[in-house]
C-alpha cells in the first residue's frame, strides 16, 4: 500500500479515495498500463488520469503574489493558496509560505513543504537579502541612504536597531531597498521613520532569485539551481 500512502500525502484524496482510484483504473504508468497499489514503481512513472504525479516532498515554489491576497490558509478574502491547485492544500507535510507579504504588498513569495529549508531561509542568521521597490507618497528627503545604511535606525516599539540596508534612489518618489531582516512591515516602517508613506510596494528578489517576468498571480516550481540562488548575495 506504499503507493496509496504516497498519493494520499500529495493531496489527491484520503487513502480510501486513492484506493478507489486504483480500483477504477485511474492510476497508470506512462504507457497507460493500469497500476496496482502494491506495485513498485518510480514516482516519475505514475500517472493519474493520464497526468504526471505532483512533485514529491521537498517541493519549492515561487509565486508572483498579487495585491489584495493574504498569506494565510484561512481568511475572509482571497488567500495565496487559492492560486495553487486545490490539492496542494492537502499535502503532507503541509505546503507553507516562507515568510509573508502583507495584503497590500505584491511580488516574490516562496512556498515549501521542506521544514528544514524553510527555517534555513527565514533564520535571522542567514541574513538573506530581500529586494523591494517602493513608491512613496512624498519626495525622498535626501538622507535616507545614509540613515538606512548606518545600522542605527530604531523602529517604533523596537528595542534593537535595524541591520544596515542599502537604498537605491530610482526617482524622487521611487526607491529600491535591499534588507537582510524580516521584521513586521519593516520596509513600510523604515520609510515611516523618515516621515514618508509607502503607497506601493513589491518584493522583486530574494537572494539572486528574481521574479524575472513571472506574471502576477502565476507560480512555478523551483529546481536545485533556483534554490541555490536564494543563498547567494543580492545586489542593487
Amino acid at each position: 500500500m506504499r503507493l496509496v500512502r504516497l498519493i494520499a500525502n500529495l493531496g489527491y484524496g484520503s487513502r480510501k479515495d486513492v484506493a478507489w482510484m486504483f480500483r477504477d483504473g485511474r492510476i497508470t504508468d506512462p504507457d497507460g498500463e493500469v497500476l496496482y497499489a502494491d506495485d513498485k514503481v518510480e514516482h516519475a512513472q505514475i500517472r493519474i488520469d493520464g497526468e504526471p504525479l505532483d512533485p514529491p516532498t521537498g517541493l519549492v515554489l515561487m509565486m508572483h503574489k498579487p495585491l489584495g491576497v493574504t498569506c494565510s490558509r484561512k481568511d475572509q478574502g482571497r488567500v495565496v493558496y487559492d492560486l495553487l491547485p486545490p490539492r496542494y492544500r492537502q499535502r503532507t507535510p503541509a505546503l507553507s509560505t516562507v515568510g509573508r507579504l502583507d495584503r497590500e504588498t505584491s511580488g516574490l513569495l516562496l512556498f515549501t513543504d521542506d521544514g528544514a529549508l524553510l527555517h534555513r531561509i527565514i533564520s535571522p542568521r542567514a541574513q538573506i537579502g530581500k529586494m523591494y521597490e517602493a513608491t512613496l507618497a512624498q519626495d525622498l528627503r535626501g538622507d535616507e541612504q545614509a540613515l538606512f545604511a548606518s545600522g542605527t535606525l530604531m523602529l517604533e516599539s523596537e528595542t534593537t536597531p535595524l541591520l544596515p540596508a542599502t537604498l537605491e534612489v530610482l526617482a524622487s518618489r521611487q526607491a529600491r531597498l535591499l534588507i537582510t531582516e524580516g521584521r513586521y512591515h519593516q520596509v513600510r516602517r523604515m520609510f515611516a521613520a523618515t516621515g514618508n508613506h509607502v503607497e506601493a510596494l513589491q518584493r522583486t528578489a530574494i537572494g539572486r532569485l528574481q521574479l524575472d517576468g513571472l506574471p502576477s498571480g502565476a507560480w512555478r516550481q523551483l529546481d536545485a539551481n533556483d534554490v541555490t540562488q536564494l543563498f547567494e548575495p543580492a545586489s542593487t
